[in-house]
């Protein structure tokens, strides 16, 4: 596996497929206390044929580090691995807080952003004033309670409890520091204003069944988007591993169409 060193963290990050072919990378962003292998299904896929990059964030996965406050430092770490990868010009495909990452830089770089796809990602987090208490309450609970507790409703009803309670357990595998602090960054997000400068193509793919970042937000985002298509699946905040093979035909559709 290499890992670049960035700031004080190693990041660890893969980087497959072809180097020769016309088509930009495709580079993956996972969220909130995954890692790169939420994108197992979508490697699998596309690297045969297409040039993927898919990193552990700092601090998740196999990534140390620690200490990033906002979105916008997360972003940097991304373009770092990618300056160093010489990989000028992507496509990203970003899941929860790596669609925020993502509009981050779309909103920087917007020259070097072919076509995004957001997953289950929004641009202003939003609660209502019943659900703003229940979040700030949930932080006083013991932490693996609290990621618990945040994992397990992230899945629409009815998906397998097993790779439920594998998720958590890996979730809570990251450091306290980190789930607690980007989850602050999270809650702080808001490039709401600014999305209708972002002309890049963009894809936003949303479960049907998302409580953590409800459809009608992903919703009232889309409509400020300059340039952007809307995907509804049948499933919870973790299209990717909940419905992969849906999700990848989405984004294979989006990325290869002619502009």
């Amino acid at each position: 596996m290499p890992q670049l060193e960035v700031d004080g963290a190693r990041l660890t990050y893969d980087d497959e497929g072809p180097r020769d072919g016309a088509a930009v990378p495709l580079v993956f962003v996972h969220g909130w206390t995954a890692n790169r292998h939420r994108w197992d299904h979508q490697l699998a896929h596309f690297a045969p044929r297409r040039r993927v990059i898919r990193l552990d964030l700092r601090g998740h996965g196999e990534s140390t580090g620690a200490g990033v406050r906002t979105i916008a430092a997360l972003a940097d770490d991304v373009l770092a691995l990618l300056d160093h990868l010489e990989v000028e010009r992507f496509v990203l495909v970003g899941h929860s807080m790596g669609g925020m990452i993502s509009q981050t830089i779309a909103l920087a770089h917007p020259e070097r952003v072919e076509r995004m796809v957001l997953v289950n990602s929004i641009s202003r987090m939003t609660y209502s004033r019943g659900r703003g208490l229940l979040m700030a309450a949930s932080t006083l609970a013991p932490f693996r309670l609290f990621v618990a507790a945040n994992i397990q409703r992230a899945f629409a009803p009815g998906h397998p409890r097993e790779e439920i309670r594998a998720h958590i357990r890996s979730s809570a595998d990251t450091p306290r520091e980190v789930v607690m602090t980007l989850y602050g960054a999270m809650r702080e997000f808001d490039v709401l204003d600014r999305v209708g400068e972002i002309r890049t193509p963009t894809l936003m793919v949303h479960g049907y069944h998302d409580i953590q970042l409800p459809v009608k937000q992903m919703l009232r985002m889309a409509k400020a988007y300059p340039d952007a298509v809307v995907r509804i699946i049948d499933a919870g905040h973790e299209l990717p591993v909940e419905k992969p093979a849906e999700l990848t035909e989405a984004v294979d559709r989006f990325v290869t169409e002619r502009p």
